[in-house]
């Protein structure tokens, strides 16, 4: 758990030293004028903060994968039988899907239900399977997990959510930042000599990044859940639309009896591909996966 946690400040810290080395590099962080903010130098810092910060966790997130959760990535030649029955699989579905080149296979111990696919592009990807869902799953339900997880790398998800996820990071630091020095002025009132305080504009800043941050996440979530819908039905084209469903329905059983498993989140690279979700009433609109029953109903009708 330490090693985790220290592994992922040390990413964090390294992929923030980098952006802001990058930005006093092009000199665009000196957004503070003495009339006030220059907007279009605010927008250009925070659009690379956000960007920049966005794909380098995209670019390590294999890595990250393999360090953080304990990966054991499967080598064709030191396989046992369980092993290189999953290897053929994602090879076999990602030659169907077209990929460039297969995806790196891995395997990770945990009873959760789960499987999750990350990597910067199509030819630098990784599928990766709980030895909870191997044990939970017969043979063709694993098929539609997998096959829903190389549909993902198909779609171009990774990248595609990095990209929105950037851009919202940019414009809600923007905006935060942005509205927190236009209310500090107004408070000054008429004194307009001198500037507002420090501490109380760096204050307003933090309130209006909760209040943005979470638009953003609505927005983010939204997309995520969408994309879950178009995995869904790249998987049904890939391996038959009764095993995916089949898949669902033993992830929703599991779920009404409380097994474990990851109820979905979107907070960094490794959580972006998880498979279920129960979030329900107003927790929806942040949920980065729909709900079970709805993507079961979804696959019965349209494929």
């Amino acid at each position: 758990m330490f090693k985790r946690i220290g592994l992922f400040l040390m990413v964090n810290f390294a992929v923030m030293f980098t952006v802001m080395l990058v930005m006093n590099l092009l000199g665009v962080n000196h957004y503070m004028t003495k009339a006030g903010i220059d907007y279009s130098a605010l927008l250009v810092f925070c659009l690379l903060y956000g960007m920049v910060g966005a794909f380098i966790s995209l670019l390590i997130s294999k890595k990250m994968a393999v360090w953080m959760m304990r990966l054991k990535v499967i080598k064709a030649g030191n396989a046992n039988q369980l092993e290189s029955q999953l290897l053929t699989m994602v090879h076999r579905l990602s030659s169907v899907a077209g990929l460039p080149k297969n995806p790196d296979v891995a395997i990770y111990d945990s009873p959760e239900v789960n499987a999750f696919a990350t990597g910067p592009t199509r030819s630098n990807s990784l599928v990766a399977v709980s030895s909870g869902l191997l044990h939970s799953m017969n043979e063709a339900e694993v098929e539609g997990v997998v096959a829903h997880e190389v549909a993902h790398i198909a779609n171009g998800d990774m990248v595609t959510l990095t990209l929105i996820q950037g851009v919202i990071n940019a414009f809600v630091m923007f905006f935060a930042k942005a509205a927190a020095w236009a209310l500090a002025n107004s408070m000054q009132g008429d004194d307009e000599e001198s500037s507002p305080n420090y501490f109380m504009v760096m204050a307003i800043e933090m309130a209006f990044y909760v209040v943005f941050g979470m638009l953003g996440a609505v927005v983010v979530a939204w997309f995520s859940r969408f994309r879950e819908y178009r995995a869904d039905a790249g998987a049904a084209k890939l391996a038959g639309k009764e095993k995916i469903i089949s898949a669902l329905e033993k992830l929703n059983n599991l779920t009404k009896q409380n097994q474990p498993y990851f109820a979905g989140s979107q907070s960094d690279s490794l959580a972006n591909f998880k498979i279920s979700s129960s979030q329900k009433s107003w927790a929806s609109f942040f949920s980065s996966h729909p709900p079970l029953e709805e993507r079961i109903a979804t696959l019965r009708k349209s494929y």
